[in-house]
């Protein structure tokens, strides 16, 4: 351990000492360093499914101007501290959570507390096809983040908490010539990456090119308890578990984009997005049994790799149409690669090695799409659009397993599964935003979808089922008279959250050491989309260039919650989503953001300030209180910042902290959960040495909290309970950024 951790400082402090190096070579004057900082002008999406923009004036504010509610997250923002993954990001923007442990992969991002679906993921206004991780996402290809905490008719309204649309980097303004060198550590993890960017314009034609580069190396503890209880208290069951993992993951993203512009206003582009990987893990986990039933296995040992391939490309067409109009439309094609290989081994003390299983799963998604939207501005202080979303796509999966026969063991299971699934998607939308007054404008849209899914499989009888919703939504903005930045906004949506394709298909995935708390998981054909009906408002108050408070308040109302269901079936615990009756959730939430120049007369250093703080309630009417939350809700979240930036802008540092609580949640009757706190604090300092280099340094996790989860069921013959712990560091990174 000690040589590896002596590596990865070595190659920390060498990045330092270039940085140093070519800011002792290079030179900038004041005037240079200013005119790299001056903004560009703030831009709004015209379109946001098809990513075309018109160009506001400089004071423009689409936060603040847009009728239906948006927080636009820049470029600068998602960079600033150096990450090399989005939820990382994401963690530090109002009302969002992610879930998990701190400084590990894979979290659930979350809006008003709530994942599993309720909060819609999209890359470039489409949903990202199963399988997709973002953490496989690259900052460097981003080039903003759109937040809508109310659904808007132009994007698929499968959003009961929200929306996330994460832009890829497209616009080309300058030639552009950009290298970044970064490398991050931990005493658990090491990962060097490289990014890359070129842009260049010549006449009507323009093109860019973002790409990315990666490696992470990790080894993780984990240890915990498995416990039980008779009815009457009395303790009947102990193990300790310890565990370990480690593994290599790797990958590159690709974010090419060409684009021609004609006479007249015609514009054609074609967008091309390529993530590919591959990831190696081994896990070893030990069970001693110190009270109570051994385990099926007393150590299970293992290996698993994962290779991936996702592309897709976007061509858009844009035409200028007489009297303002204009129409745009949009083909989409992807395509998704995805081969998992797994070698559980499971041995019992005294006996040996008993299991002996390798699985390999195949799997493909490719999908089809068709986008159209027409606009004019069919009225004074009317702009009405109206299109369409349509989507064919398939999916197609292949499992095959082969088990050894082993003295001492179970009776082997070899299977060879295969089941494919068409879904059929359709959305007309139509949505006028009207000008009332020169302080009041309404948004107005209607949209309908419809999803017909069919699913076969040679271990299950074949699956179809069809859904359709009507979701009108409106919105309101109000800008209070008598008074220069204050403003009302209001919103009513329907929207709904349709089941996955996997919880729809009735295959069972096995657990090695089947229990109450680890159980088998199977789909459900039976199930049915939730339905919400929302209300959000808000108020807003700007009082100087970039200062902001707001207070927001939200309510749903969800028929046909969904929640998973534990049953018995065949000497195994099984869970299977079922739908169950009506959930409500509520949030309020409140921002601030401002410079200190802009609360304090005097001459003040360059400090910009920001905090937010998120309370979320929900109720499970079908699941008895306390803690009947949601979905395991987070209850309270919370972000506070400061940036400061040095006379002159050579110097920019600053740091954040997130908070997130947990606490104990009742899934069921006889299920309930508990989470821990979650408390990351992050610093990051920012050097440009001139006008083409600069030094981005680090740290995150500085706390290096554990995080620790448990699961329990009870019934009349007592308590089953399962504890892990999650153990956590510091992680240091270092990023070299050279235009050339």
């Amino acid at each position: 351990m000690m040589p590896r951790r002596c590596l990865r400082l070595t190659v920390i402090a060498s990045a330092v000492l270039f940085a140093w190096n070519a800011q002792a070579q290079q030179s900038e004057t004041p005037a240079a360093v200013e005119a790299a900082a001056v903004p560009l002008k703030a831009e709004k999406a015209a379109a946001p499914a098809l990513q075309t923009v018109e160009v506001k004036g400089s004071g423009y504010d689409p936060r603040r101007d847009d009728t239906a509610s948006k927080m636009v997250v820049s470029s600068e923002e998602i960079l600033k501290y150096g990450d090399t993954n989005v939820t990382d990001v994401l963690k530090r923007l109002p009302g969002i959570t992610v879930s998990g442990a701190a400084g590990r992969s894979g979290g659930e991002i979350r809006m008003r507390g709530l994942g599993s679906g309720y909060t819609q993921i999209l890359l470039n206004g489409e949903r990202a096809p199963a399988g997709f991780s973002l953490d496989t996402l690259s900052p460097d290809v981003i080039e903003r983040i759109e937040i809508l905490h109310a659904a808007s008719a132009e994007y698929s309204t499968q959003s009961i908490a929200g929306t996330i649309n994460v832009v890829l980097k497209k616009a080309v303004k300058t030639a552009q010539r950009e290298l970044k060198l970064g490398v991050q550590g931990s005493d658990v993890s090491f990962s060097p990456s490289v990014n890359v960017q070129l842009s260049d314009r010549d006449g009507n034609f323009s093109y860019s090119l973002a790409g990315s580069l990666y490696r992470y190396d990790y080894h993780y503890d984990n240890p915990g308890l498995e416990l039980g209880y008779a009815p009457d208290g009395r303790q009947n069951l102990l193990r300790r578990t310890s565990g370990t993992g480690d593994g290599r993951s790797e990958g590159i993203n690709l974010s090419p984009r060409l684009n021609w512009s004609f006479p007249g206003g015609d514009n054609l582009t074609a967008q091309f997005f390529l993530n590919a990987g591959r990831s190696d893990n081994r896990s070893h986990q030990r069970t001693d049994t110190v009270l109570g039933l051994r385990p099926d296995y007393d150590t299970n040992d293992g290996t698993s790799g994962n290779h991936y391939v996702f592309g897709r490309a976007d061509l858009t067409w844009v035409r200028k149409l007489d009297g303002g109009a204009k129409l745009e439309l949009g083909l989409r094609a992807s395509a998704t690669s995805n081969t998992a290989d797994s070698h559980p081994l499971g041995y019992i003390d005294a006996v040996g090695l008993v299991l002996d299983r390798n699985v390999r799963v195949e799997a493909t998604y490719s999908s089809l799409s068709s986008t159209g939207k027409y606009s004019l501005p069919w009225m004074p202080g009317h702009a009405l659009s109206m299109g369409w979303d349509g989507t064919l796509s398939q999916r197609e999966e292949q499992r095959r397993q082969r088990e050894l026969a082993l003295p001492g063991g179970r009776q082997r299971v070899d299977s060879d599964e295969h089941f494919d699934a068409d879904i059929k998607l359709l959305a007309l939308y139509a949505q006028d935003e009207w000008d009332i007054t020169p302080r009041w404008s309404m948004y107005a849209g209607v949209r309908w979808e419809g999803i017909d899914t069919r699913s076969a499989g040679d271990t299950f009888a074949a699956v179809q089922q069809r859904s359709s919703v009507w979701s009108p939504l409106l919105q309101t903005l109000w800008k209070l008279l008598d008074t220069k930045g204050d403003q009302v906004r209001l919103a009513l949506t329907r929207t709904y959250k349709s089941p996955s394709t996997s919880n729809l298909i009735p295959r069972r995935s096995v657990s090695t050491n089947n229990s109450q708390t680890d159980p088998d998981r199977e789909g459900n054909p039976n199930l049915k989309p939730e339905l919400a009906l929302g209300i959000d408002a808000s108020y807003e108050h700007y009082w100087a260039e970039g200062a902001l408070l707001s207070a927001r308040a939200s309510a749903r109302r969800i028929d046909g919650y969904t929640r998973q269901g534990l049953l018995f079936i065949d000497e195994r615990w099984v869970s299977t989503p079922v739908n169950d009756g009506r959930a409500n959730t509520q949030t309020l939430a409140l921002e601030a953001k401002f410079p200190l120049r802009a609360v304090m007369a005097a001459p003040v250093p360059g400090i910009d300030l920001r905090a937010s703080v998120s309370r979320n309630w929900s109720q499970v009417e079908q699941v008895p209180g306390p803690n009947n939350r949601l979905d395991q809700q987070t209850p309270v979240s919370g972000n506070f910042g400061l940036d400061y930036k040095t006379p002159g802008g050579m110097l920019t540092t600053g740091g954040s902290f997130n908070f997130r609580n947990g606490g104990p949640v009742r899934i069921t009757e006889r299920q309930s959960a508990y989470t821990s706190p979650r408390r990351d604090l992050d610093i990051y300092a920012l050097w440009k040495f001139d006008a083409k280099n600069q030094l981005r340094l680090a740290v995150s996790n500085l706390l290096a909290q554990d995080f620790e989860s448990d699961t329990s069921y009870t019934d009349a013959s007592g308590t089953i309970a399962r504890n892990s712990i999650s153990p956590s560091s510091p992680q240091a990174r270092a990023t070299l950024e050279m235009k050339f």
